[in-house]
């Protein structure tokens, strides 16, 4: 018998998660049956979605959501030999059994150097969501100037290098010197600490005089309401995420953006990754040429050990991580 670890919702989310909020548990899990698959965690993925989606989809007592890498430890499904690595939406737990059902094998020419990790990131989920909505929304054009916020996360750090791959000129935000200092490694043409600066409209201003023709967006909130302003003339703004909210326990109320989106013509469309699903393979085949390539670089925040799962989650939501957040078993 197999036991697995897991990591679940014991009370949903008021503010900011608590340690207390989370309870790890042991389940013995049963033999597996014909087509099924047991699974072993490698790596697991910690992403800013979990917050707004554990109220959305989880009950108190659910496995927390999430994806891994797992590797394939025991198998009753010819499709999935044991041996293979697969991405899984098992959520916070070491082990769990699978019918195959949402299962997907990693690429077969996975190349030996890179990390398995990195398609839980870069090549995975989140540079899946830097591609499509930089490219599909934002529709950046050679010349044109970017600005990305919460630009040293997962999602954002890829899209300013998809940006540079693009011929765009890339504008980055982030809440520390050494986020900053980061960024400026990736070949970010403009960056700043927006927690240090006295203006954040004169900083936007003084990075790009000649304003900004894409925004992606990942923060929400009053960022966003002053970065609209600084917005050209038919500019396109990719909502990705609005992290500044996500812990609120009263919703915030701000400026209202119609006038500005009026006048300057502005386009603005929020979007889930999922949209794409169909052309997963074409997004994938790209990012991994181009980390093959060297023009995309992949950075990770990687914690060991399962049972640090929540701390690193906290840790995320607080800005701590540089890269993707991953929890290796």
């Amino acid at each position: 018998m197999v036991c697995a670890k897991s990591w679940t919702l014991k009370k949903h989310f008021e503010g900011f998660p608590k340690q207390s909020d989370f309870e790890l548990k042991e389940v013995e899990l049963p033999p597996l049956k014909d087509g099924e698959v047991l699974l072993e965690a490698v790596f697991l993925s910690i992403d800013p979605y979990m917050r707004p989606y554990s109220a959305k989809v989880m009950k108190e007592g659910d496995v927390m959501i999430g994806e891994q890498v797992a590797k394939v430890v025991e198998s009753k499904n010819p499709t999935y030999p044991v041996g293979a690595f697969v991405l899984c939406r098992s959520g916070w737990t070491t082990h769990s059994i699978s019918t195959g059902k949402g299962l997907s094998l990693m690429f077969p020419n996975w190349p030996e150097k890179l990390s398995r990790s990195l398609a839980l990131g870069p090549i995975g989920m989140p540079g899946l969501t830097a591609y499509f909505g930089l490219s599909e929304i934002c529709r950046p054009k050679p010349g044109e100037t970017v600005l990305v916020n919460a630009a040293a996360g997962a999602v954002g750090s890829i899209v300013g290098q998809i940006a540079k791959i693009k011929g765009c000129k890339v504008v980055g935000t982030a809440g520390s010197d050494e986020k900053v200092e980061f960024l400026k490694q990736l070949g970010f043409d403009e960056v700043f600490n927006y927690k240090t600066v006295k203006s954040l409209e004169e900083a936007l201003k003084k990075a790009s005089p000649t304003g900004y023709d894409c925004y992606f967006d990942n923060v929400g909130g009053e960022f966003s309401s002053v970065a609209l302003e600084q917005m050209n003339t038919f500019g396109r703004i990719a909502l990705c995420g609005a992290i500044s909210l996500y812990n609120d326990k009263v919703p915030q109320t701000g400026p209202y953006i119609h006038k500005t989106m009026i006048f300057k013509e502005l386009c603005m469309e929020g979007f889930l990754v999922t949209r794409w699903k169909n052309r997963n393979d074409e997004g994938l085949k790209a990012l991994l040429k181009w980390v093959e390539e060297g023009k995309l670089k992949c950075y990770e925040h990687i914690t060991e050990g399962f049972e640090n799962m929540p701390k690193a989650f906290m840790g995320m939501l607080k800005g701590e991580n540089v890269g993707k957040a991953i929890i290796k078993v």
